[in-house]
């Protein structure tokens, strides 16, 4: 797998870019798509990717925070790529449509983190 950081000369990329594209597992099998990023203003780092998942036409979609680490991009499937099943995806945290608010919980934050094998970006290293 081939990151943009490797081969783009620029490793920056609009958030209007990211918006929509594929997320597939490691398989290969797509899982759904980047719905937006969740931008944290005081500590200037993306908290999270929000992938849409399932449902048909948008009715019955899941919406699943990722703690940005866990996305690779990879240029050969113009797509990003996480180490889950669908299984394991199925069984993550999830939030309703446009219930952005809910990712102010630090609490809800921790577990979806949590979930991920991921420490919280928030927390301070020692």
């Amino acid at each position: 797998m081939t990151t943009t950081l490797e081969k783009s000369a620029n490793p920056l990329i609009s958030s209007e870019r990211v918006e929509g594209t594929t997320v597939f597992n490691a398989e290969g099998d797509k899982l759904g798509s980047v719905d937006c990023l969740m931008l944290d203003k005081e500590h200037g780092k993306v908290a999270y990717a929000v992938m849409s998942f399932g449902g048909f036409l948008g009715i019955g979609e899941k919406r699943h925070p990722l703690p940005w680490q866990t996305l690779a991009y990879d240029e050969d499937k113009d797509g990003y790529v996480v180490h889950l099943s669908k299984d394991q995806l199925e069984r993550a945290p999830t939030m309703d449509a446009g219930d952005y608010d809910r990712l102010k919980d630090r609490t809800f934050g921790a577990s979806v983190y949590s979930h991920y094998g991921q420490t919280p970006y928030w927390t301070p290293i020692i």
